[in-house]
This record gives C-alpha cells, structure tokens and sequence, in this order.
C-alpha cells in the first residue's frame, strides 16, 4: 500500500473509534489507564532495548545532546509515564460535564455539556513519553489519537504503542483508539495534514520550524507553540534569597525545555545588589550571559546582548539579561518579545503582582514561581497533550478539558417558536 493509501486507513480507524470512545464509560475508561500503566511498568526493560536502537540511530545523525535527552528512555522516565498514566486515570472524565445551565423566559432550560473533539493528529519529535501522554489523554477525554514522531524515535514509540493497543484490545475497545505512524517519510506527514474529513484537529509539538511546517500544509485546524520565549521580572521589592533560587531553577534546572526562562529582567534600583550574586551562581552552573549596556555597567564580563537575543529561544545554557527602569517597562519588553508562552514576577507588593497578573497576556503567569511550572503535570492537570500560545480555542498547558468542546443542550415541554 502506498503512504497515501496507509494513512487514509489510520484516519478511517480512527473515526470508528472515535465513535466508540465517546461513548465509552468513564469506568473503562480508568481501568484500561491503570492497565496501560502496569504494563508500561512490566515492559520497561523492553522498551529501554528499544529505545536503545533510536539512540544508536540519533548518535549516528548527530542529534544534539539536548535532544538526546529527551529521547532517552530510563528507569525513572518508565516510572513517570505509568504515574502520568495512572493520574489521568484519577481525574474527573471531562465528557458529558453540563458546565452551566440557565432557563429562557419561554420556561426552555439551556445548557452547554463537554463532549470530545473526534480525532486529533499529533506530530512531535524525540520524547518518546509523549505517545504515552498522548494517549492517556485523548483515551480519558473521548478521543482517538493519530501519533506520528520523528523518524530518530521510531523503535521506541512502536514499542510503547504495541503496549497500549494490547491493552485496549483486552478490553474490547477499538484498536484505532490510539495508533502510532510507522512510517517515516515526510510524506506521510503532508498526508495526514490533508484529511480534514477524518481528523479534528491537529497538534504540532516540536521545534519551530517544524509547527511552522506544519501550519502552512494544514487543511485541519493546527493548535501552535511556536516557541517559549519565558521571562522572569525581578521587581525592586523582591526577596533577594528568593530571586536567586527562583532565576536559577528557571534557567539551569533543565534549560532545554520549553518553560526555562530565556530572559531575564531586572529593576534598576535592585539590579547592583541583586545581578552580581545572581552572575556568580549562573557562572558556577556553566550559563553563558548576554545584556544590555546597563547590565555591563554592573557586570563587564557578561557578552553584549544584541537585537536579537531579546526573541531569542536559546534552549541551552544561555541567558540574556536587561535592567529596566520599572513594570511598565518590564511589560512592554515582554509584549513585544515574548512568545506567550510563560513569564513571572518575583516581588513582595502584592499590588504590583496583581497589575503583572492581570496586563501580561501570555499563557501563564506566575507570581513568586519559577516558569517550569508551566506544565501540564506540575499545574495538576496529570500530563499535558501540548503547550498552546495561540488563544483558539486553548490557551496554555492543555490537559482534559482543552480536548473538549462543548454542546447546547435543551430541555422543553412542547415550547414552540413564534
């Protein structure tokens, strides 16, 4: 069978089993979740052997480190996605939900009831845990899943899928619930992105050059993430101790994700007590520095930041750093750099922490937190399908109910329309 042939056959299965899934109980539901999740768990050092193959291939290509990183597969990743499996299974079953009702004059009852999106495509590279993910939450919300990772993580994400459709079919359930594309031509992602009448919606998850791809071939609705471009604002009233920890975390703890602080934006009347400490401990932990000339004044050893660097999405060891001379400032960088992604203040006025709430506009805000916090996990939301930066029709970490629409419905007693 030709790409073209084999991904219509996907797509087909997984309409049935879209149908199927949507009426399935939230009983079965959580007990094929808790199933998936102890196989995941049984099958561990099969799917390390697996993996083991696409890090082999990925060495051979070059991957970066950081990249690498995401696509290996150890013990304690094994254990977070059968937790991340075993949590979804927890959580309140979106599908069916009434989220408000009012009554019309005419005595008509009104309502809106969360029902599932259908099918829904995902195309992601390395991190292989996504499949895991993935599935758990299209499966929990009444969806069918469409999964095609990256040619590097091939051996792996069969493996996982193997699992996850013995499970289901354990069950009775329809094995186009959750399938993973075994092909790895480009083609076949050109021809998922062409059958509107199969697939809902799609989600990209991957490096910009890759959404942006994927944007421009869609027929199907395309929820973005183009990148994270994070902030975190340290205002002249912070807590200096809780500063240093905050803006460590956020940059070195894991720099080549997505949440990791990209920018760093100090208040002038705190920048001389606060960024030569700050210098200090971001050295030690090997971050190369970049800022502006206000920050060389304090810190002459630290690169000259150029234009550039302010949109930057480094995914390294790297940071850039601008004193500003107050919030107003600190925003409008943020509203002209920022991505949507991610951002905090540091600050004891609570005052100020409301205004940074309530006028910067990205996905999440946080205050007195580190940005990687901005995940689906960490936010309770048991793991996440993806990140959107893009306000239709999720906005942010997107768990459950982001996999969800919403119906009218009406309850009458023989009301007719003049």
């Amino acid at each position: 069978m030709d790409v073209r042939g084999e991904i219509i056959e996907i797509a087909q299965k997984a309409k049935k089993a879209a149908t199927v899934l949507s009426r399935l109980s939230s009983a079965a539901k959580e007990r094929v979740l808790l199933n998936m999740a102890d196989e995941i768990q049984r099958q561990g050092a099969a799917l390390i052997r697996e993996n083991g193959k696409d890090l082999e291939y990925a060495r051979t290509i070059g991957l970066s480190e950081a990249m690498q990183d995401r696509l290996t597969l150890k013990d304690t990743v094994i254990s977070s996605m059968a937790a991340g499996l075993r949590e979804v299974a927890m959580l309140p079953d979106p599908v069916g939900k009434v989220t408000s009702m009012w009554r019309r004059p005419n005595n008509l009852l009104v309502g809106k009831m969360r029902i599932p999106l259908g099918v829904i495509g995902i195309i992601y590279e390395s991190r292989p845990n996504v499949t895991v993910d993935a599935a758990a939450l299209c499966l929990k919300s009444g969806n069918a899943v469409i999964l095609r990772g990256g040619s590097e993580a091939i051996h792996s994400n069969l493996a996982i899928a193997g699992i996850l459709q013995d499970c289901l079919k354990k069950e009775g359930i329809h094995e186009g619930a959750v399938q993973v594309i075994a092909r790895t031509e480009r083609e076949a992602v050109y021809e998922m992105l062409q059958l509107e009448e199969y697939i809902d919606l799609i989600i990209p998850r991957g490096g910009e050059d890759l959404i942006r791809a994927v944007v421009s071939q869609s027929k199907i609705p395309v929820i973005k993430h183009y990148k994270g471009v994070c902030h975190v604002y340290v205002d002249e009233s912070a807590d200096l101790e809780m500063a240093f920890n905050i803006c460590m975390n956020a940059k070195a703890q894991r720099p080549a994700v997505c949440n990791a602080m990209e920018t760093l934006l100090v208040h002038r009347n705190i920048a001389p007590s606060f960024l030569p400490e700050m210098a200090k401990r971001y050295q030690e932990a090997g971050v190369t520095l970049k800022g502006c000339a206000r920050t060389k004044e304090i810190l002459p050893m630290v690169e000259e930041a150029a234009e550039k660097d302010w949109s930057a999405e480094y995914l390294d060891l790297v940071l850039a750093i601008r004193i500003v001379d107050d919030m107003d400032q600190a925003i409008d960088h943020i509203g002209q750099y920022g991505s949507l992604h991610t951002e905090s203040i540091v600050t004891q006025d609570y005052a100020r922490s409301q205004r940074f709430l309530h006028e910067v506009n990205s996905s999440t805000v946080l205050i007195n937190a580190s940005t990687r916090f901005s995940d689906g996990f960490e936010l309770g939301l048991g793991a996440e399908i993806g990140i959107s930066t893009t306000k239709l029709h999720a906005f942010g970490p997107m768990g459950l109910e982001e996999l969800t629409t919403t119906k009218f419905i009406i309850y009458g007693n023989g009301q007719l329309r003049s």
